[in-house]
């Protein structure tokens, strides 16, 4: 009997730490999976553990010296040698630096990644989610933007390689999926798709619309850079038309979705501006695509996000519910409606959160100083978005 979702997890992500007061914390996943608890949305038989990536899976994308190097540095004490080499493998930078136990953990968030696409392309699963995963900026030859290994990467390279599937990977994050992206550009079986911040203003710096993949990959790469600034509306209607027409033109086998929820207007590292709305419709949006294009098939994991406590609790919640389609999904789905957040959760958390906890699901956008240029940015947004899908 096929299971309708999983929620995929390694007890080693969690390790998965630069330093205190890095702004990739893994705190955010017991905040997460603890309002799922809370929210009676997730329980004990829900739960598959995964096991670490092997060197042979991350080998699928990753080089193998630099596979070396992620473990050499790893150690209590790196020797000399490999310190001086960091930086040639995108290790000894503020935003990637080499820590203690770094491969195990990276290997542990690569793992849950193969787990989850796996059991969802050999049918155990209709769905899958692992909450962990997304480190999408990781290069085959250096880590890059937070990200050690491409799971995301690694895990479309294994059921490329053991089923066959064409895969559409649809990344959210505000950050442009750069690392996912050149991966696979030359590669027509599988599309990457990325709606993030223009790199006009923001890192990597790429994901224009003119980046369409090459070779035989040509016409699989889509991005839709956005302005900063856009709200709600303008991010929709760019993911909603321009999503459609990539799925229905690639028609894959299976949705692969990357959950950065980093385009929350109290996201300290971007200049986007919309609210929680987004983090419950697009995950809606993407379920519908699955059902219709891929018999289902969809698989989730998540990504950036660095208000680890008022906004990525509840956007990688929801990921979760519209997928396993919790009551409060549809609630939140209903125009104007929203719901309070769990009491339990709020008091559990508040003492130690250095910002005062949401009560609700969904933001209360009325009380938001209205952004400028809002009919200007709507139409570029627009703009772009044609020029993206004129092709197809």
């Amino acid at each position: 009997m096929t299971a309708n979702a999983v929620f995929i997890h390694h007890p080693g992500a969690a390790r998965y730490q630069f330093h205190d007061d890095h702004p990739f914390h893994p705190k955010r996943l017991p905040l997460a999976a603890d309002l799922l608890r809370e929210s009676s949305a997730l329980q004990d038989e829900d739960l598959l553990t995964a096991a670490s990536a092997e060197d042979s899976d991350l080998a699928l994308v990753h080089r193998q010296d630099y596979i070396q190097a992620v473990r050499e540095l790893s150690k209590a004490n790196p020797s000399p040698t490999w310190i001086e080499q960091a930086e040639r493998y995108g290790l000894r930078s503020e935003d990637t630096p080499y820590f203690k136990g770094m491969h195990a953990a990276a290997a542990a968030i690569a793992g849950g990644s193969i787990k989850a696409a796996e059991v969802v392309a050999s049918g155990q699963a209709l769905h899958a989610y692992h909450m962990a995963g997304g480190l999408h900026h990781a290069f085959p030859e250096r880590g890059a933007g937070f990200c050690v290994y491409n799971d995301a990467a690694v895990a479309i390279a294994a059921v490329r390689q053991k089923y066959g599937m064409r895969i559409l990977y649809v990344d959210t994050d505000v950050h442009h999926g750069d690392g996912v992206q050149w991966v696979f550009y030359n590669d027509p079986d599988v599309c990457t798709y990325s709606i993030h911040e223009t790199g006009k203003y923001l890192f990597p710096g790429t994901g224009f619309v003119h980046e369409r993949g090459s070779e035989l990959g040509f016409g699989t790469s889509f991005n839709i850079p956005v302005e900063p600034y856009t709200e709600d509306d303008s991010w929709l209607e760019s993911f909603r038309q321009s999503l459609e027409k990539v799925t229905a033109s690639f028609k894959p086998d299976m949705i692969i979705s990357q959950h950065g929820c980093d385009a929350h207007a109290l996201d300290p590292l971007s200049h986007v501006h919309c609210s929680m709305r987004i983090y419950q419709a697009m995950p809606a949006i993407i379920h519908d695509l699955a059902h219709r294009y891929c018999s289902g098939r969809w698989v989730a994991i998540g990504g950036g996000g660095y208000d680890i406590w008022r906004v990525v609790p509840r956007a990688w919640s929801l990921v979760w519910m519209e997928m396993t389609n919790h009551p409060i999904s549809a609630k939140l789905a209903a125009d104007g409606h929203n719901e309070p957040l769990p009491a339990s959760w709020i008091e559990r958390w508040a003492a130690e959160s250095p910002e005062t906890l949401p009560t609700h699901w969904l933001d209360d956008v009325a009380e938001w100083a209205p952004m400028p240029r809002r009919t200007e940015i709507t139409e570029r947004n627009r703009t772009t978005v044609q020029i993206a899908i004129q092709h197809l």
